[in-house]
């Protein structure tokens, strides 16, 4: 049996060296990519005829699930980043109408140049003014004409535009060798606006013919209404009454700034459930629809920052659609020559009012969560019902994400307060070539180390009041089970008590009820006779019954009137002093 065995072995390792020299025929459904031809493909090898009558393998890989976030197209195992001067990164399909200002000061000039897609590399191209200290490059939207032409003038690393075109990313910072990607989620309370000719139809009347006539609409009509089912469905309608792409519910929310673009990425907003769900769109339209601030017209829109911070005083910022909103305040601030951000003339100055306006847009989303978290705390005081917790879930839920969000930028601002010049990636020459290993020469300066303090400062009172607000909300579902496991309790108690009533009086009644011939408490009595007997013993059964809870109550009754006759006196002995 061993040499058996052994033998079998040895020939299933020469069929598997024999099938590694001629190579497993390519799985048109596991790769996208063509499959390599076989090493060994004559006609006269006998082994290639063979291997054609093999079957296929089959690949155990998933292909339902695959990233489409990227920018491009992306399979596993490829080379990270993307480099600008690649001919392959032409083909990358992101396009869209950017609005690009540039701020170029010192402490005693300043000046403003407004860009768009096709003036942005002839101006780049021009040498800098020798007056220039700081310059602050700001795009609104994101395309790839504008990403590979700044790309190439300020040499950014392949993998931070490779993040950068990724619409998802965790907050973090990365210090390459005469620059630093910092990239942090946006998050600000926008108002959703909806066409009016969707929100003119009447819930319970509709007009009929030319005399104007009305009627009253069907109890099955409102429910299919309500449903989204028939005729009254508009086209690109879910389930839950919003539009998708190319009629969707996002489509229709607009922020307030004015911010405008033309591309999917800059022409309409992503809502905290959409920047973190997934690919289950029913679940974002379920969530969005009975949001905590849905009842507002109000939704927090997200998006990501991207920032560079260069080694020559220059920081460039890429914001989706909201660079205005934080565009104003910081040049407000610049045009005053007596402000600590003109005075310093210091780009990671810059750098810190970036991030400090994206923290304070997030403040008015915690209080309007504040205010949400209010109103159902009343409501559960007031009227504690089941029907609360499904609101109260979908705040925690929101809560949630909105701390997902916050809480990384602590983490941010201490790596740029304790950031030391470190050895970093191999330094890129204008050709993207790999050098050597060189020392970042992006510094953070003391000032601002001072004032990220400020911002970490912010960071933490708004994560602590969200750690508030989701612990509300937790405490509020367990008062409300806990409320309604006390009013089924009392209920049953009362049942137990008529019971407990009614139970000798049935037993009596039971008695007096059966059937004998002749019964001389029925024929020599009247039914006087009945409840002399069932009084007394109802008395004795309930005070049998009820002696523990009666021996509690009055356990407690002395004690009670112990600790208030102990404090009278008390109080009387301290006045008489």
């Amino acid at each position: 049996m061993p040499k058996r065995f052994g033998k079998q072995r040895a020939a299933l390792r020469h069929m598997e060296s024999a099938t590694r020299d001629i190579g497993d025929p390519p799985d048109l459904e596991a790769q996208t990519l063509k499959s390599p031809t076989p090493a060994h493909k004559s006609s006269g090898d006998s082994t290639s005829n063979d291997l054609t009558l093999r079957p296929a393998k089959r690949s155990r890989t998933a292909k339902a699930y695959q990233p489409t976030t990227r920018g491009r197209q992306w399979t596993p195992g490829q080379e990270p980043g993307i480099d600008p001067h690649h001919p392959s990164a032409a083909q990358i399909a992101l396009k869209a109408i950017c609005e690009i200002t540039v701020v170029e000061f010192s402490q005693t000039d300043m000046k403003m140049v407004y860009l768009d897609n096709s003036t942005l590399e002839e101006y780049l191209a021009r040498p800098k003014d020798e007056s220039v200290v700081c310059r602050w490059i700001n795009v609104n939207g994101i395309s790839w004409d504008v990403i590979s032409a700044i790309g190439k003038a300020k040499r950014l690393h392949r993998l931070a535009i490779e993040d950068m075109i990724n619409r998802k990313n965790r907050t973090k910072a990365d210090w390459y060798t005469d620059h630093t990607y910092i990239v942090l989620p946006l998050q600000k309370l926008v108002h959703t606006h909806l066409p009016t000719n969707e929100c003119s139809d009447s819930e319970d009347e509709t007009p009929l013919g030319d005399e104007g006539k009305r009627k009253k609409k069907g109890m099955m009509y409102n429910l299919r209404k309500r449903l989204g089912y028939g005729k009254h469905r508009k086209s690109g309608e879910t389930l839950f009454g919003e539009r998708n792409l190319g009629g969707s519910r996002d489509a229709v929310m607009r922020h307030d700034t004015g911010a405008s673009g033309s591309s999917d990425l800059s022409g309409h907003i992503r809502t905290l459930q959409q920047y973190h769900g997934g690919p289950n769109k029913e679940r974002t339209e379920f969530m969005e629809k009975y949001s905590a601030l849905a009842s507002k017209s109000l939704a927090v829109a997200v998006e990501q920052v991207s920032i560079f911070l260069s080694s020559d005083n220059t920081v460039v910022s890429f914001f989706e659609q909201s660079a205005d909103d934080i565009e104003t305040p910081i040049v407000s601030r610049l045009s005053s020559p007596e402000t600590v951000l003109r005075r310093s003339s210091d780009a990671s100055m810059i750098v810190q009012a970036i991030i400090d306006a994206i923290i304070d847009l997030a403040i008015p989303v915690a209080t309007a969560y504040q205010d949400a978290v209010d109103e159902l705390e009343l409501n559960v005081l007031t009227e504690p019902s089941i029907g609360n917790t499904r609101p109260l879930y979908i705040l925690t839920s929101e809560v949630s994400q909105f701390r997902s969000n916050i809480y990384p930028t602590i983490n941010l601002v201490n790596a740029l307060r304790d950031h030391k010049s470190e050895p970093v990636a191999p330094k890129h020459d204008s050709a993207g070539n790999m050098g050597t290993v060189g020392v970042s020469d992006v510094r953070i300066s003391i000032l601002t180390r001072t004032y990220l303090a400020d911002v970490e400062d912010h960071c933490t009172l708004i994560v602590e009041n969200v750690d508030q607000m989701r612990r509300a909300a937790d405490n509020m579902i367990d008062l409300i089970f806990n409320t309604i496991g006390a009013y089924q309790n009392e209920s049953m108690k009362q049942l137990t008590l008529v019971t407990i009533l009614f139970l000798p009086m049935s037993f009596l009644t039971g008695y007096f009820g059966m059937n004998f011939v002749y019964f001389d408490g029925v024929h020599n009595n009247s039914d006087v006779f009945f409840w002399e007997i069932a009084i007394p013993l109802v008395c004795v059964v309930l005070a049998w019954l009820m002696r523990d809870p009666v021996r509690r109550w009055m356990r407690k009754t002395k004690q009670r009137r112990g600790i208030r006759m102990s404090r009278k006196a008390r109080i009387e002995k301290e006045k008489a002093r």
